[in-house]
């Protein structure tokens, strides 16, 4: 490796921030803006009531790389800004009554899904361990994103799984695995600091 690269990853590595509170705080800062800025980032579909955001990837992302709890911390409070009438739901959306509409089961099950994605990689999650996280939190995603559609649209189970699952299962793929090369790369740059 050229000498130049070195120092860039050196660079690339090195904490900002040293003192863990703090360090913390801006996890769970940056992972709720960080959210609500791949809202705005939404297709809808003709077919299904619930768009294509790219939402799952950073609440994935927030409990593998904050944990469990700060994970779900950061989007909860991603969640809250929005009900209190914040335009950071999809395409601008905010405000309680978003959160008991078709799409609603997905945002309100966004928290336990970054713990599920932290508990389940862990702090040292490789492999196995981490791409189980990351799909059990998506799982959680699409399990209250499914029980909402049922509760409000008065689908049958299978079409609410085809409207609210189906759509989303390649594209949700392609973000496990943005997220496990994600995780891998920042771990591998902390456990490499220099």
């Amino acid at each position: 490796m050229s000498t130049f690269s070195q120092t860039w990853r050196s660079l690339a590595a090195q904490e900002v921030v040293e003192d863990r509170a703090a360090r913390a705080a801006l996890g769970v800062v940056a992972f709720a803006l960080a959210t609500a800025l791949s809202a705005q980032a939404a297709v809808w579909l003709p077919w299904t009531p619930v768009p294509v955001t790219l939402q799952p990837l950073f609440v994935i992302l927030a409990g593998a790389l904050l944990g469990a709890r700060l994970g779900a911390v950061a989007i909860g409070l991603y969640v809250v800004v929005g009900a209190l009438g914040a335009p950071v739901f999809a395409n601008g959306g905010g405000g309680l009554l978003w959160l008991l509409g078709p799409t609603g089961g997905y945002l309100l099950a966004a928290p336990v899904a970054a713990y599920v994605s932290g508990a389940v990689s862990g702090r040292e999650g490789r492999g196995l361990r981490l791409v189980a996280g990351l799909t059990l939190g998506i799982a959680a995603m699409y399990t209250g994103g499914v029980a909402q559609l049922l509760a409000v649209s008065g689908m049958s189970l299978g079409a609410a799984v085809a409207a609210g699952v189906t759509p989303f299962v390649v594209g949700d793929l392609t973000k496990i695995g943005l997220a496990f090369f994600t995780v891998r790369s920042v771990r591998w740059a902390s456990q490499n600091r220099s």
